[in-house]
């Protein structure tokens, strides 16, 4: 179980990854159907299907390299379905042993199902920004989810009965809710197409407080029957979706840059202070990266690292939470109190 909790893990990583590499090349509706691609397991390559496929969705001709980086994305993803139904099946087998392990495998085959919806209706409705963002959160949930398991598969299988919320406990969780805000920002601006509404920095479009259109923005359903690739909004709107995203930015450097100086100085607790230098380095690295997003007019590499950068701190947000959890009374150090 260790083993393809940790397979599952890596794989849940590319699949993040991948998503971000389809969106961010424009190759979300690169097969116009789903699961399969033109009605097939693979991509159309003959003359004869190509010409079979254009007919049949004359509004979107093949092209193969967008259809390729979309059925590669679907395969990683359905590998990574069976990966979490054999560790469901496992778990359900060695119940008696252990509910706490049955219990976060259902919980993550229950997402799993759902993000499978989600992917469907990414494509059936033509990427609508709150499908497209709920369907990012939804990758990050189930990376979450399997670096979880994969920890307790680790240091053991049942939960910490003595451990309280404490101090560092709640800011860690306090930081994975500002931390999560930010991703659902993020994906609600690449969704939005508003990466480059702001095309020089610190500032935008040259001003401090560019025109903005923050009702218009933020409405998150239009109906259905829109086509949303490459964007429906004006400029205004698309701005402020940008300048919230650099506020939210903001907001989580400074509060996840203070919570690890916080946890350097407050614990001697080698893993927690390891995690918390591993934040940092995340930290500096992803500011970097959404700074060249800017300045470098969104190059795909940089723009696909930004994301891997979020399911990164993630993951050191989840660990971090996750040994102080287990940190209990017996070793009682100040910074676990509640203050």
């Amino acid at each position: 179980m260790k083993r393809i909790a940790l397979i599952a893990t890596v794989l849940a990583l590319i699949v993040v990854v991948l998503g971000a590499y389809v969106r961010l090349s424009d190759a979300g509706l690169g097969c116009p159907d789903w699961p399969g691609c033109y009605g097939k397991l693979l991509v159309p390559g003959e003359t004869s299907e190509i010409q079979n496929a254009n007919q049949t969705y004359p509004e979107r001709p093949v092209e193969a390299g967008k259809a390729w980086k979309e059925m590669v994305h679907r395969y990683a993803a359905g590998s990574l379905g069976l990966l979490v139904l054999a560790l469901w099946v496992m778990a359900l087998r060695h119940r008696k042993e252990s509910a706490y392990l049955l219990k976060l495998a259902t919980l993550l085959a229950i997402v799993i199902v759902f993000q499978a919806l989600l992917g469907m209706w990414t494509v059936t409705l033509q990427l609508k920004p709150v499908i497209v963002m709920g369907h990012l959160l939804g990758g990050f949930t189930t990376l979450g989810l399997l670096w979880w398991l994969l920890l307790a598969t680790q240091e053991g299988v049942q939960p910490n009965k003595r451990a309280t919320i404490n101090g560092a406990v709640l800011a860690t969780m306090v930081g994975l809710l500002i931390l999560i805000f930010q991703i659902a920002l993020g994906g609600w601006t690449s969704s939005n197409y508003a990466a480059m509404a702001c095309p020089d920095f610190p500032r935008c479009q040259t001003q401090w407080l560019p025109p903005m259109d923050f009702k218009e923005g933020f409405v998150l359903w239009r109906g259905l029957g829109i086509n949303y690739e490459f964007g429906v909004l004006e400029s205004p709107a698309r701005t402020a979706i940008h300048f919230t995203h650099r506020i939210g930015a903001l907001i989580t450097t400074l509060y996840l840059g203070g919570f690890a100086a916080w946890l350097l100085v407050r614990t001697q607790q080698t893993s927690v202070r390891a995690l918390a230098l591993i934040l940092m380095v995340l930290l500096i690295t992803q500011v970097g990266l959404g700074i060249s997003n800017v300045l470098f007019k969104l190059p795909l590499p940089v723009a696909v690292a930004h994301n891997a950068g979020a399911a990164l701190l993630l993951l050191s947000l989840l660990a971090t939470l996750f040994f102080l959890i287990r940190s209990g009374p017996d070793r009682p150090e100040e910074m676990f109190h509640a203050r």
